[in-house]
């Protein structure tokens, strides 16, 4: 049997539509671009081309994937975020647009982004938040710590992949124990979700995001409690703490960062107005 592109193109919408994916013709559109190496002008031009049945079987294999809830990040192995694109392993959590509010953030705070600063990322993952700050700041160095020596070799991928290998750094250990340096930035995205509401998550999270990355512990701020209370050893004078939060919990987090003696810098909302990330700034 003979299909076209855009019959093909349809059918896996449809699939993925029946399955109850979020958003099935933007994942149907990716994974035909992947699966039949095409680009997207390429959808429209060769819509009435003939598909031939072995990349159609293909496609429709990764479009399955996809319908058993495997998120499209995982199945194409990158991630773009920001303006950087990022491989993804089975250690690293897969970056999300509520991020970017930390980077935003970040960026707004800073009165000189072509300082030459030095940037800490705490649980750096893909190492995401670290990579997209210093493709924004020609001339900062940063440091991405990760308990997982499989997400510290995903993030010195990331950093050769993206051009930025001579201005990161990565290396495995406990949020920021035993880091004798100062920093003028210090930035995490620490698992915040209460260990009772794991269950409760998508399937593309709970199934796929290493739970290591997720939990929070019983209130969601164990990894804060720690973190706050590193923050004075880790940053200079006049640095500055960036972190991510989940919903609802700003207010504990900058009361974690204000028993630190640092002081308050903003609260900000994600575009679906959630208070996603908490700044503070040490003054001495």
């Amino acid at each position: 049997m003979t299909i076209t592109l855009q019959q093909l193109r349809r059918t896996a919408e449809a699939r993925l539509r029946e399955a109850g994916v979020d958003t099935p013709d933007l994942d149907a559109r990716l994974l035909v671009e992947h699966a039949l190496g095409l680009t997207r002008h390429d959808l429209f031009t060769r819509a009435n081309d003939t598909v031939p049945e072995p990349d159609a079987a293909r496609l429709l294999a990764l479009v399955e994937r996809r319908a058993a809830r495997e998120p499209v990040g995982r199945i194409l192995g990158h991630r773009e975020f920001w303006t950087i694109d990022l491989a993804l392993n089975p250690d690293t959590l897969e970056p999300r647009p509520d991020t970017e509010t930390l980077v935003e953030a970040v960026l707004k705070a800073l009165p000189d982004r072509s300082a030459p600063v030095r940037l800490l990322d705490l649980g750096t993952g893909t190492g995401c938040i670290l990579l997209a700050l210093l493709a924004e700041l020609p001339n900062a160095t940063g440091l991405g710590v990760d308990l997982s020596p499989g997400a510290v070799a995903a993030a010195t991928e990331n950093a050769a992949r993206n051009g930025l290998a001579e201005r990161a750094r990565f290396q495995t250990g406990n949020w920021g124990a035993g880091l004798a340096e100062r920093f003028a930035v210090v930035v995490s995205n620490p698992p915040y979700i209460p260990s009772a509401d794991i269950a409760a998550l998508d399937p593309e999270v709970r199934e796929h995001d290493p739970l290591r990355a997720l939990d929070g512990g019983a209130d969601g701020l164990d990894a804060y409690r720690i973190i706050a209370a590193q923050m004075p050893d880790l940053l200079q004078p006049g640095g500055l703490a960036g972190l991510e939060v989940g919903q609802g919990q700003a207010a504990d987090v900058a009361g974690l960062l204000a028993v630190a003696g640092l002081e308050p810098a903003g609260v900000f909302r994600d575009l679906g107005g959630v208070e996603r990330c908490v700044l503070g700034w040490k003054r001495s």
